[in-house]
């Protein structure tokens, strides 16, 4: 097992791999730019090192101060978490190169993966679903209608190498695909330095449904069932929850066998969650994110299993030590995103943090490095804190929820928590019945 690991992230899900290595009574060092001096993980590490001014350009993205860091500390291993460097193939491929044990998937399944054309690719000769589109990168207006004809409108043009709805247009009919093909290149091309992009069916009304995945160096691939993320704004996960309230458990079982046997064939090592649309009955895979989730505390809260804590343990050549059947779920779990924005206009908030109580009692984890007289910097993600519940079932997880959010209080500035409090009021969302457009629909009070 490691002596001490460097973490190559910030705020709460640095503060997260902290108290797993921790618990693991493994050392930690924490990098930090010159804004999050007093950030708690800062605080808390064992050592820390300050790489570079408030910019993450020129901080935590900046790969020679990353490693500079771990060689001055004699670090063993480099967490990355989510975000940042996560899912950096070139990085992982330096950490290994300058003797350190990268703590997540191999350079080549995050490359893969990475590029949305060869993880499709990846994932059909895996016998992954994946939505009726081109075969590969869409070069010419003239592909892109053969493409359109062959699929059937509406269709959705996606960057290669993007994420967060970045380069991605939707065309409803003919008169507006060339239109939203040359603007998805062009967008995409700012975005990430590639204007390819490629073309899939858009479907109407789907859910979010994604598997979390783990693999060792050993040949056993587990799945630990699915997260729902269907709550988004602008492609942007707002609301997690674990089960799907709209999947049964046939359904689940079947589609978690697919994800194993996807991987298994891939040889897939470390956590892994791979995303699918949901409609109708029918599975499609969207992408493979390499690396830790954000919402990953809902799968620990109903599997009681440390994510992070496996990540370390995989990374050292440990085997997992169970299979499939040895893993069990358990009531139902609901996460909560906490931005530092206005409620209303998602308007960003930073500021300084007057006054803070988190949640408690049964069933409540708060994921947050917040205390009074933090300052929230302007430079990064608004999101500040994680809520998460858990409950025998998702009516009992849902009253949780509500009497939580009532509890928590953040003061200096504006955040989320009452659109979450909106949304414990609406019928649609007490019932699960949403979709990946329900959220955007329910803010400009359509529904």
């Amino acid at each position: 097992m490691f002596d001490k690991v460097l973490i190559a992230n910030r705020g709460e899900i640095a503060l997260r791999i902290h108290r797993a290595c921790r618990e693991m009574g493994i050392k930690t060092v924490a990098v930090h730019s010159t804004a999050d001096a007093d950030a708690m993980h800062v605080r808390l590490a064992d050592e820390s090192v300050c790489i570079g001014p408030a910019p993450a350009s020129q901080s935590y993205l900046n790969r020679a101060a990353v490693l500079s860091a771990a060689t001055i500390t004699g670090a063993d291993a480099i967490h990355p978490g989510y975000g940042f460097l996560s899912e950096n193939a070139d990085f992982a491929e330096m950490v290994e190169d300058h003797g350190f044990t990268w703590i997540g998937p191999s350079p080549a399944h995050i490359r893969m993966m990475g590029d949305k054309v060869t993880a499709k690719k990846a994932a059909l000769d895996s016998g992954l679903p994946c939505v009726p589109g081109s075969a590969g990168a869409v070069e010419s207006a003239e592909e892109a209608k053969r493409v359109a004809e062959e699929t059937g409108y509406p269709v959705l043009i996606k960057a290669s190498a993007g994420g967060g709805g970045r380069g991605m247009k939707v065309a409803r009919d003919p008169s507006e695909l060339l239109e939203a093909w040359s603007t998805a290149r062009t967008e995409a091309k700012s975005a990430f330095g590639n204007p390819e992009v490629y073309m899939e069916k858009y479907l109407g009304n789907p859910r979010h449904i994604e598997i979390q995945v783990l693999g060792d160096n050993h040949g056993t691939v587990v799945h630990l069932g699915e997260r729902d993320c269907s709550l988004q704004r602008k492609h942007q996960k707002v609301l997690e929850e674990a089960p799907s309230p709209a999947l049964n458990d046939e359904q689940r079982k079947a589609i978690g066998k697919v994800a194993v046997d996807a991987m298994t064939r891939l040889g897939y090592r470390n956590a892994g969650t791979i995303e699918f649309l949901y409609e109708n009955g029918e599975f499609f895979f969207i992408e493979m994110n390499t690396r830790l989730q954000v919402e990953h505390p809902v799968t620990e809260a109903v599997t009681g299993i440390d994510l992070v804590r496996e990540q370390i343990r995989i990374a050292a050549g440990a085997p997992l030590g169970y299979t499939q059947d040895d893993i069990f779920f358990t009531g139902h779990a609901i996460e909560c995103r906490i931005n530092a924005e206005d409620p209303e206009t998602f308007a960003p908030n930073p500021g300084k943090i007057q006054g803070y109580h988190a949640p408690g009692g049964l069933g409540v984890r708060v994921d947050s490095g917040l205390y009074a007289g933090l300052s929230i910097p302007p430079h990064y993600d608004s999101m500040i804190a994680k809520l998460i519940v858990q409950g025998n079932n998702r009516t009992e997880c849902l009253m949780r929820l509500k009497r939580a959010l009532g509890e928590y209080v953040v003061d200096g500035v504006k955040t989320t928590i009452p659109l979450h409090q909106r949304l414990m009021e609406v019928q649609d969302f007490q019932n699960g019945a949403y979709d990946i457009r329900w959220l955007e629909k329910f803010v400009a009070g359509e529904v």
